[in-house]
């Protein structure tokens, strides 16, 4: 048998190709931004000086008394009477009725301070947008959605004792008080805060150390809630004492460890923090004990436009930085307020200028009497796609729809399905509701005439809606 002659092995002393590497190479043209002047950044342009004496009832006052808290809250325009005393003289001829019209239609009574008064344009008041959200004109008063009821976000529903509202696994939200240094024309707790008006009976939510306990042994007996947001109302209403023993009760829980204070006031009435010591000195107090027991303890506030940030605004927020508190925003999209996408870049900017963090905006909850402040949802989207990118991402805001019947906050653009004829867009909350579908109606201002009439029969509106729900269960089953 013969065998094959054996092989020889080639054998190379070529070491092998290296790879090629990618030679970076400088742009052929570098996009090079020119210093923009001091004077163009006008977020940094805060108002300031003694601006409130063009008011004539507030001439004579000083900046020591403008900028103390009592004198605030005791000079506060309350009321029909003392509203229209202050109007008279100050607002354009036929300004006066449209008022008077106006503040018996409305769900909210009027309470505004004289700092958020005097930044008021009272030479064009129905279209200032400080004007638009705390003071009702009859001649701008729509109808209400016909899908709209009182409380929208079924906050009673979600209640298992009163004042405390728990939809979320791990959070829940505790009413304490009912009344606020200012009243929002847009509140979404207008069945419950301030006194009752011509058009809403309130829920009672009244201060109640007894209701407060009812709140704590629930909050106790539930060890999955770690997150308490403090509310109301307001809690730039509450006494000191009162702000210090609900804060150290919940953080003194062992399940909780995280808390919100919530205050409007900040943005209506920012030289509370630079005269009421005992109230800022309970805020820290609860701030240090929370930092003490790993903890987190921080203050929601609520700017809406950048005319309510001054220079007043931005000593507050410096006391309160300094201090080691933080503050985040969370605005309402409002129509004629904040719709456009410069106004809303520039609160972006502003409020990091004074060391607000932005953190959510809001699509306007189906609120009773503002029909004429809300927007399309379409709106926000195309405004939070513009804005997104203007500053750094941990200092802009989120844009949510909190779904009206529970279903808590979704991002804006996450809906199932929307119909932008209609109006009508369906969301779901996996985590919250499950299984559930919730729908959000756009103002019917923002509806052509037709469709407009077709809201204003019941049969229609009900094959709307059950268009809108069938249409976003069929995608829905479309990605299963």
């Amino acid at each position: 048998m013969t065998t094959a002659e054996p092989v020889d092995e080639l054998v190379s002393n070529t070491p092998p190709d290296k790879p090629k590497k990618d030679k970076a190479e400088p742009p052929k043209e570098r996009r090079v931004r020119d210093p923009i002047p001091e004077d163009q950044l006008e977020h940094r342009q805060l108002r300031d000086g003694e601006w409130w004496r063009e008011i004539p009832a507030f001439e004579d006052v000083d900046a020591e008394q403008f900028n103390d808290h009592i004198w605030q809250m005791r000079n506060s325009v309350y009321g029909e009477d003392s509203l229209i005393e202050n109007l008279e003289g100050l607002a354009p001829p036929g300004f006066v009725e449209d008022v008077r019209e106006g503040f018996h239609k409305a769900p909210m009574a009027v309470r505004i301070t004289p700092y958020i008064f005097s930044l008021i344009d009272w030479d064009n008041p129905w279209e200032d947008p400080l004007r638009l959200q705390f003071l009702p004109i009859a001649s701008r008063l729509s109808p209400d959605h016909p899908m709209l009821t009182l409380d929208s976000l079924h906050e009673q529903a979600d209640a298992p004792v009163d004042g405390l509202t728990h939809r979320y696994p791990d959070k829940a939200l505790f009413l304490v008080l009912d009344t606020c240094p200012v009243y929002c024309r847009f509140c979404t707790r207008s069945y419950a805060i301030g006194v009752d008006t011509d058009t809403v009976e309130k829920v009672q939510l009244k201060v109640s150390p007894e209701r407060w306990e009812e709140g704590f042994d629930y909050i106790e007996q539930h060890p999955e809630l770690e997150d308490i947001v403090i509310s109301g109302g307001d809690t730039y209403n509450m006494p000191a004492k009162h702000l210090r023993n609900i804060g150290e009760r919940l953080l003194k829980m062992d399940n909780i460890r995280r808390i919100r204070f919530a205050t409007k006031g900040l943005a209506v009435m920012p030289m509370k923090v630079l005269s009421d010591d005992k109230w800022l000195d309970a805020m820290q107090d609860l701030c240090d004990l929370g930092r003490e027991m790993h903890k987190e303890v921080a203050i929601h506030t609520h700017f809406n436009h950048p005319k309510e940030a001054t220079a007043i605004s931005k000593r507050a927020m410096e006391r309160l930085f300094e201090r080691g508190i933080k503050v985040r925003n969370q605005c309402v999209l409002q129509r004629g307020v904040n719709d456009s996408i410069e106004t809303m870049k520039l609160l972006t900017k502003r409020l990091s200028e004074i060391n607000v963090q932005p953190y959510y905006v809001y699509q306007h909850d189906m609120v009773k009497g503002v029909e004429d402040l809300r927007t399309s949802v379409q709106t926000n989207i195309d405004i939070e796609k513009a804005v997104r990118g203007v500053t750094a991402g941990f200092n802009t805001s989120t844009h949510v729809v909190d779904a009206p019947g529970g279903g808590g906050k979704r991002d804006v653009h996450s809906y199932e399905y929307y119909n932008r004829e209609t109006g009508v867009s369906v969301y779901q909350a996996p985590s919250v509701k499950p299984g559930e579908y919730f729908t959000y109606f756009d103002p019917l201002h923002s509806l052509s005439e037709s469709v407009q009439q077709d809201w204003r029969d019941p049969d229609k509106q009900e094959e709307m809606v059950e268009q809108a729900l069938e249409a976003a269960k069929d995608r829905d089953h479309q990605r299963i």
